[in-house]
């Protein structure tokens, strides 16, 4: 059944999540150290404004899964609860399934789900079977629909052993796991997941990209996923958008941010027999963890013609030629835009003029 906005008219089925020069502002108070500044408070305050989210312009498609990459500051989590109402903004415009979020009618918060990795909703003392009863009651989800979802999500996350212990005694990822059955429960159309592997070991992190990755080809919702872990966007996100500052800096396909903002490419080298550093750095950058192995660091443009040089030369056994990785790209990209010096034309320096120009 279609959904109408507050205006009546019904959104375009094809864009789930959309906005229009979103910003938030916060006000805050600046304290004069000790007791005299407290006294001077009482009469006279100093405020400061911190614009978190600077007219940021979103068009998510249904059953798109997006990475929202930026530093911390960046605005990925204000962004997020402003497109989940929790937080109204301070201008410009928002709708998630044609409502406006922040009028947060039951009808919308039916549809969406919002987990944060560093909050949790399950009951601390009880086990989380009995959290999941109480939300199929707030959401009024039917028997039938409830055991079904419930036993679907605790075997995709390989939890159905531990719902009877309580919360606080099951370890970081299981938590993890329950919190993701909590917020999906109600089967939400959009699902925002801020750092849902934070604080995750690695057996952990893998099993719950398999499950968000298998829960998006099987429901086909709209997910928007933060991340600090580059694993989890490389194997989850075809698109991804990167804020920084508060600024919308890059929105495209994970491939386009790599090939782009890379003006490298890395050759990896073994070799039949040992060969000096001397010898491969004739080729570029190199770095060599022992004589019979190599990674060199070439011009793109250059990589095919320098690793043709290369096994003409030297005693190469096995070669490849592989992209830079993707966080080591986005790391250099906010190192410039945060000021640290990388040369005008580089990667970084794109970003920082494109982060200039966002700003309206």
């Amino acid at each position: 059944m279609s959904q109408t906005n507050r205006t009546g008219s019904t959104p375009d089925a094809s864009v789930v999540i959309e906005t229009r020069t979103l910003r938030k502002t916060f006000q805050s108070v600046r304290k004069e150290p000790g007791l005299w500044g407290s006294v001077r408070g009482l009469w006279s305050r100093d405020y400061t404004t911190k614009e978190a989210v600077k007219g940021v312009d979103l068009s998510i498609g249904a059953g798109e899964l997006i990475g929202f990459l930026g530093p911390n500051g960046a605005g990925k989590t204000t962004t997020l609860k402003m497109l989940s109402g929790i937080l109204h903004p301070t201008a410009g415009s928002a709708t998630v399934l044609g409502y406006t979020p922040w009028e947060r009618r039951a009808d919308f918060l039916r549809q969406i789900a919002l987990v944060m990795g560093q909050k949790q909703q399950l009951w601390w003392d009880l086990p989380a079977s009995e959290s999941f009863l109480l939300l199929q009651e707030i959401y009024e989800i039917p028997d039938d629909a409830y055991k079904l979802r419930l036993g679907e999500l605790a075997e995709m996350l390989d939890i159905t052993k531990i719902l009877a212990t309580q919360v606080r005694k099951l370890s970081l990822g299981e938590r993890m796991k329950c919190e993701l059955v909590a917020a999906l429960l109600h089967a939400p159309r959009v699902v925002f997941l801020d750092e849902p592997t934070i604080g995750l070991d690695v057996v952990s992190q893998v099993r719950i990209r398999t499950f968000l990755k298998l829960y998006q080809e099987r429901h086909h919702a709209t997910i928007i996923l933060t991340s600090h872990y580059m694993q989890d966007v490389k194997e989850l996100c075809e698109r991804v958008v990167i804020i920084d500052q508060g600024a919308k800096v890059f929105d495209g396909p994970f491939a386009t941010l790599v090939s782009r903002y890379s003006e490298e490419k890395l050759i990896r080298l073994t070799f039949s027999q040992p060969v000096t550093l001397a010898e491969v750095e004739r080729f570029g950058v190199a770095t060599m963890p022992d004589d019979t192995h190599a990674v060199v660091r070439v011009p793109r443009d250059e990589s095919a013609r320098r690793a043709g040089g290369m096994l003409s030369s030297l005693p190469v056994a096995d070669v490849t030629i592989d992209e830079v990785e993707a966080e080591e790209i986005i790391r250099q990209m906010f190192a410039d835009s945060a000021g640290e010096g990388v040369p005008a034309g580089s990667p970084g320096g794109e970003l920082a003029a494109a982060a200039d120009r966002s700003v309206p």
